[in-house]
């Protein structure tokens, strides 16, 4: 198989860009060149919004390929004018999208069916949802896959979800812990991710897909002791809170406490969804625990510093806010 990545170099880019190379795939990777890819691709450089020049030279030069993979996330015009320029090119065009797309809120157990928003140039639901259609436009519905991916935490993480939660717990001490312990939650890992999205690559599959772990894969409970675990922290002590009392302290949930959004539609729109069409093709997620110590292993190989894209903010609590919320919680407030 012949793959174009666009992107490749970081997170779930790099993950597909590794998992194809294993298969033994011929990958090519157009990126701008800030991150160097795994060895063994091949690699165009240019920018999506000014400079195709590049992947437009190897066109010309009859490149072709099986399918391209976009994980693009900005103004939908890149999404189009990569599509368009490739639509007799390659056979797929596979688009990582998100959940966010559906109007809002989502009602627990939604399938693919479910309400979209209006597209736009601006906001992450209307930029992704413009994204879909500009490359079903190019390449038809019959032959792009919409990977409507929700959480997606793993090796690699530039965002700082899992990451946050990992350096705070290996610090020790008191942790809010933000409740309640069983709290369900639906994520994906990215490498879970990739092999998913290559196997439809193979298998021909078409259409939109929503890709996170099965409905109670794991729980709040579960993910942060995992991380105990996976740190060996011998003093940090998970101080289990209700969310009335974080939320009287002003903590903004998923932003401050990452991951974590209390019960209510939030919760359901983000962490109740119904994925029975991906797991029915094959879909597989990998336990949390395993999610959580292969993330802490690659983070030592940073010193503990995560990667950090320039155009999401920075997540975690801060430590006074955290001070005050866990002397409420001794108070019995």
């Amino acid at each position: 198989m012949k793959l174009l990545i666009l992107g490749g170099t970081e997170f779930v880019g790099r993950a597909v860009t590794e998992d194809a190379l294993a298969r033994g795939w011929d990958v090519t990777v157009f990126h701008r060149g800030n991150h160097a890819p795994p060895p063994g691709v091949t690699a165009l450089h240019g920018d999506r919004l000014d400079d195709l020049s590049a992947l437009a030279d190897a066109v010309r030069d009859g490149a072709a390929w099986d399918a391209v993979l976009d994980t693009w996330s900005g103004h939908p015009r890149a999404v189009r004018q990569a599509a368009e320029l490739l639509a007799d090119r390659a056979g797929r065009y596979v688009y990582v999208s998100s959940r966010s797309v559906y109007a809002y809120p989502s009602p627990p157990h939604q399938a693919e069916d479910g309400p979209l928003v209006e597209p736009g140039d601006e906001g992450y639901a209307q930029v992704k949802r413009a994204g879909e259609l500009a490359a079903e436009a190019a390449f038809g519905a019959d032959r792009t896959v919409l990977v409507r991916a929700g959480l997606i935490i793993g090796p690699g993480e530039n965002i700082g979800r899992l990451p946050w939660w990992l350096n705070r717990i290996a610090r020790g001490g008191p942790v809010l812990a933000p409740g309640p312990y069983d709290l369900p939650l639906q994520y994906i890992d990215a490498r879970d991710m990739a092999v998913w999205m290559l196997d439809a690559v193979e298998a021909g599959l078409s259409g939109a897909y929503h890709l996170v772990s099965p409905e109670g894969h794991a729980t709040m409970g579960e993910l942060l002791e995992s991380c105990v675990r996976a740190t060996g922290s011998t003093t940090a002590e998970l101080r289990w809170a209700e969310p009335e009392l974080i939320l009287r302290h002003d903590i903004e949930p998923w932003l401050h406490l990452p991951v974590w959004v209390p019960p209510g539609e939030d919760h359901d729109t983000i962490h109740r969804v119904d994925v029975s069409k991906a797991l029915a093709t094959g879909l597989r997620c990998r336990p949390v625990a395993d999610t959580v110590a292969d993330t802490w292993a690659w983070l030592n190989t940073l010193g503990g510093v995560a990667p950090q894209r320039s155009d999401r903010p920075v997540v975690g609590l801060d430590p006074d806010v955290e001070s005050k919320v866990l002397a409420a919680l001794g108070d019995g407030d």
